[in-house]
């Protein structure tokens, strides 16, 4: 008992330590989830339009910029959805916003570009 009391006399101080150095450096563990390292290699690959996508832009429109920079950046892959086992190109089912979704994308990431294939507003 007295070993786990000197172990807890270092462990949570030390513990706080850390978690305030790394709060202050904006460090964060939620690149290392898969939503996170979809979209985050996603967004690295050039981007290509289908032309059902390139339509669906025009219908709703959507600029390249806001899909990048909103959809894809701030959306929520649906992995139950999404074929991301498929080679050579898995694809995914992206929705956008998290809680209540407004859009959803579908796209294939390849090895080196990314083919959106379709937008669809659902409301």
């Amino acid at each position: 008992m007295k070993k786990l009391k000197f172990y807890a006399i270092g462990f949570i101080p030390g513990l706080l330590l850390v978690f305030f150095i790394l709060n202050k450096k904006g460090a964060s563990c939620s690149g290392y989830l898969p939503n996170s390292r979809v979209i985050a290699e996603s967004l690295s690959k050039e981007f290509k339009y289908s032309e059902e996508a390139k339509s669906a832009m025009a219908a709703y429109k959507i600029d390249e910029k806001f899909i990048k920079d909103s959809i894809i950046t701030k959306g929520k892959v649906d992995f139950d959805r999404s074929h991301a086992q498929k080679k050579p190109c898995p694809s995914y089912l992206l929705t956008y916003p998290e809680k209540n979704p407004s859009y959803e994308i579908t796209y294939e990431k390849c090895e080196e570009t990314v083919m959106v294939n379709g937008l669809k507003k659902l409301k």
